[in-house]
């Protein structure tokens, strides 16, 4: 077993957080061929990531409270059969329809995967210091969003789209071995209250009534809102529009990923001294420059893909920096059900992007702009929100 504390173990819940967006990110340049051999329309192969988003906000309502009765091995192990057994599902689905369904029980596994990681740090860590580690998970975790959709272009090219689900399958194997090995229980004290919805919903609750929390979950929240957009859309955008193929689609999408990153490594190496609401600021500024920047983009050279890019890198470098420190100040004033408060912040911040990412799956046309526009919008109201909410921030003590 690794030893709490050490960067092996951080090293280790990073993997397994990458099971997100490795999840959504490597199939996206198979997204116009999935259309096609699935005759089906692109807006139904947008849904899928939709329905992902939509199966990962109602999964981690359940995993945060039962894996504080339970423990966060078990559950995580869990976890990993059900995401595994659905990404078998997906690679042999013959329909839409049974891959849009296989997909929300993919959600459901790796639902457990964020929740549990989340909660594992809160169990080790408080304050400035499980923003620092979780700014840690999230620059390795990075690494993921780089390499997924370039590997997924060359499986595509070679293979068909088929064997990126297949690849997650052999992912989802691999990563039950290690937690089986590796992963410690990090939960010292279980909850006292038997597993209930009398009791979930009373945790959710006292969250719910703390304004702190509220305040970091709406940043968390808004802030990931405007990368689902961009990630529902960037395949059809990227290639319909702008011509790419699946590999160089796929060059091109892991440089948003490169920002992220650099705004998480830039959040670990601040955060403990210029603390959370700072490190949060520096972030929600950068939103808003990476949204003007998407917007000058297609207003001014419509025709260059990169250009675009670029200004997704800085708008997802401003992610990297609001969303870790944002987590870690909605948890860190409940070390007694730090489970229940990563299962509400997720569920919240799920719930919000699958709508966005299902809006612009409607609004897609021959043009990038209502993919600007809502990555903007939702940059802008991350700013105003960090803006209006500082006094009920601070009300919160966090080491």
């Amino acid at each position: 077993m690794l030893r709490p504390g050490t960067f092996a173990l951080t090293a280790l819940l990073a993997a397994l957080s990458a099971f997100g967006p490795l999840t959504t990110d490597m199939y996206l340049s198979s997204m116009p061929d999935i259309a096609r051999q699935l005759f089906t329309t692109p807006a139904k192969v947008q849904f899928t990531i939709s329905a992902y988003l939509i199966g990962l906000a109602v999964g981690q309502i359940i995993y945060g409270p039962v894996s504080d009765r339970y423990g966060r091995k078990p559950v995580m192990l869990g976890a990993l059969v059900i995401y595994s057994l659905a990404g078998l599902a997906c690679a042999v689905s013959a329909s839409i329809d049974l891959l849009i369904t296989a997909r929300v029980f993919q959600a459901l596994g790796a639902a457990g995967l964020l929740v549990i990681t989340r909660a594992v740090v809160r169990d080790l860590y408080t304050g400035a210091r499980a923003g620092r580690e979780l700014s840690v998970i999230a620059a390795v975790m990075a690494l993921g969003p780089v390499l997924a959709p370039v590997v997924g272009g060359l499986l595509q090219t070679a293979f068909g789209w088929r064997s990126v689900f297949f690849a997650l399958l052999l992912i989802g194997l691999m990563g039950i071995v290690v937690v089986l090995l590796l992963l410690p229980e990090t939960l010292r004290e279980r909850a006292s209250d038997r597993f209930s919805l009398v009791s979930m919903v009373k945790s959710f609750g006292v969250l719910l009534r703390h304004p702190a929390y509220l305040a970091y979950l709406g940043l968390g929240t808004f802030s990931f809102a405007g990368l689902i957009v961009w990630i529902t859309s960037a395949a059809f955008v990227l290639q319909d529009l702008y011509g790419l193929s699946p590999i160089r689609f796929g060059v091109y999408f892991a440089f948003g990923a490169v920002g992220y990153m650099s705004g998480s490594t830039f959040s670990a190496r601040l955060v403990t001294r210029l603390g959370l609401n700072a490190i949060v600021g520096i972030g929600s500024g950068l939103l808003v420059v990476g949204g003007l920047g998407m917007l000058a983009s297609v207003a001014l050279v419509p025709q260059s893909a990169i250009s675009l890019v670029i200004a997704v890198a800085v708008y997802i470098a401003g992610l990297g920096m609001v969303l870790s420190q944002s987590i870690a100040g909605a948890l860190s004033p409940f070390p007694e059900r730090a489970g229940a408060a990563s299962s509400l912040f997720g569920f919240f911040q799920q719930s919000v992007a699958a709508s966005g990412g299902a809006v612009i799956g409607l609004l897609m046309g021959p043009s990038a702009w209502p993919v600007v526009i809502m990555v903007a919008g939702f940059g802008g109201l991350t700013l105003v929100l960090w803006l209006v909410t500082r006094k009920a921030r601070l009300s919160a003590v966090h080491s």
